[in-house]
């Protein structure tokens, strides 16, 4: 039977959130993993991993496994190959990569491990959002542990593989995390995106084949190379394998984050792990992936958290850390501190980003402050258009229109009272 109270990811996490040693980390099973990857041929670990359904928990969800497929293997003449681990987390809303990292780096970095085994790499880059001092000392800390035990460097194991671990602190913007973006960041150059193809399995990190995945993916595959693919199957509600960490913020009883199966409800989130909404306040909606998702009411309580059924419900998974409105919070003050986080992360390498986003902004503060007009409203529709993906260079303009078009769709009302009023209502 399928055990739904597993929680790999987080269940050796200490409840004073002191990261674990390396002895402690193995006496919770750790290394297991790559112990078990180490005994069979890379391609077999990655054929492991694709039968999993592991899905990337940065926000895309692609398929790890295939992910891993697409990087050229055998082929000597290529040069280098490497691993990125993207810890520049800084969606609005998500703060599960800096659990993880904190309570436990050192799953972590077995599964930078034991990807880069799976294409044949060996060197590999955690990269780090600059604002996690906690995180970066204890990354530190266990990669001389691993060091010292041998587990990185020469022939780990006696297995004649040999693997280098780089931590590299990032600069501090959004961008640095955008895929392309953190890949300029780390060789040193303006962090804007690149043009695809080709794509980074094939000429990725100063051009040689690279393979990004998210913390929380990456923790994940040590359980499942452990236990097997089925194993992490059967943790799920669903078909997309394995537990997700979600997360709810905003003016709810008791915000957090939860280690659930994947495909755990909305409503189950928010009403049980979340305690349902803070006294005093009503639900009127959220977004579940983090700040560029779209908005999801009330009528969705019973949509499962994986990412097929947010798609289908007219959203994204992301990742998976709700942000919930209240009755008493103006939607449109809600719009207003996104899109100005949006537009003052944007890199400006784009026109439609780099000159849309300001002017959503400035039509929304006009809105918000009695200022407003029909013409406002018909720039907001027309910017949730043009700044479709296909009109700019990477996600982050289309990203940051999911919560306006959704909110024009479910909060149309109160936008327009403000226009009426001339005056917010929350005010």
């Amino acid at each position: 039977m399928p055990d739904h109270n597993a929680k790999p990811l987080t269940g050796a996490i200490r409840p004073d959130r002191r990261a674990l040693t390396l002895d402690e980390y193995e006496a919770a099973g750790g290394y297991r993993g790559l112990r078990a990857a180490l005994k069979l041929a890379p391609q077999e670990v990655q054929h492991q991993v694709e039968k999993s359904n592991l899905r990337g928990r940065g926000g895309a969800g692609f398929f790890t496994g295939k992910k891993w497929s697409f990087v050229p293997m055998g082929q000597p003449s290529l040069g280098p190959k490497y691993v990125v681990c993207n810890a520049d987390e800084m969606e609005p809303g998500t703060m599960k990569d800096r659990w993880l990292l904190e309570g436990n780096p050192l799953q972590t970095i077995e599964g930078v491990s034991i990807a880069a085994y799976a294409i044949e790499a060996r060197t590999a880059y955690i990269f780090l959002r600059w604002a996690y001092r906690k995180a970066e000392a204890g990354l530190r800390r266990a990669l001389a542990e691993a060091y010292a035990r041998g587990y990185l460097g020469r022939n780990i194991f006696g297995s004649g593989f040999d693997l280098d671990v780089h931590l590299h602190v990032s600069a501090g913007r959004y961008m640095c995390g955008e895929e392309e973006g953190m890949l300029n960041a780390l060789e040193g150059h303006r962090a804007v995106p690149r043009s695809k193809p080709p794509y980074a399995a094939t000429s990725g990190l100063w051009g040689k084949p690279t393979a990004i995945n998210n913390v929380e993916t990456l923790s994940c595959v040590p359980h499942i190379l452990a236990n097997g693919p089925q194993w992490f199957l059967d943790l799920s509600h669903t078909s997309e394998g394995g537990t997700k960490i979600y997360g709810a913020s905003g003016r709810v009883a008791c915000p957090g984050l939860w280690e659930l199966p994947m495909g755990t409800t909305m409503g189950e989130i928010l009403n049980e792990h979340a305690g349902g909404m803070a006294g005093g306040f009503a639900f009127r909606g959220l977004l579940p992936g983090g700040g560029s998702t779209a908005f999801l009411t009330d009528k969705h309580f019973n949509v499962r958290m994986d990412f097929a059924s947010v798609t289908t419900a007219g959203s994204n998974l992301g990742t998976g850390t709700m942000i919930v409105l209240d009755d008493k919070t103006c939607p449109v003050s809600m719009l207003i501190s996104l899109e100005q986080f949006f537009a003052r992360e944007s890199c400006g390498w784009c026109t439609p980003c780099r000159e849309g986003l300001p002017w959503v902004l400035q039509a929304l503060r006009a809105i918000e402050d009695g200022r407003g007009d029909e013409e406002d409203l018909r720039v907001l529709e027309s910017h949730t258009r043009l700044l479709k993906p296909g009109n700019t260079f990477c996600a982050l303009a289309p990203g940051a229109m999911m919560p306006l078009e959704s909110a024009l769709r479910y909060f149309r009302s109160d936008i327009e009272k403000h226009l009426t009023d001339r005056r917010c209502p929350w005010s």
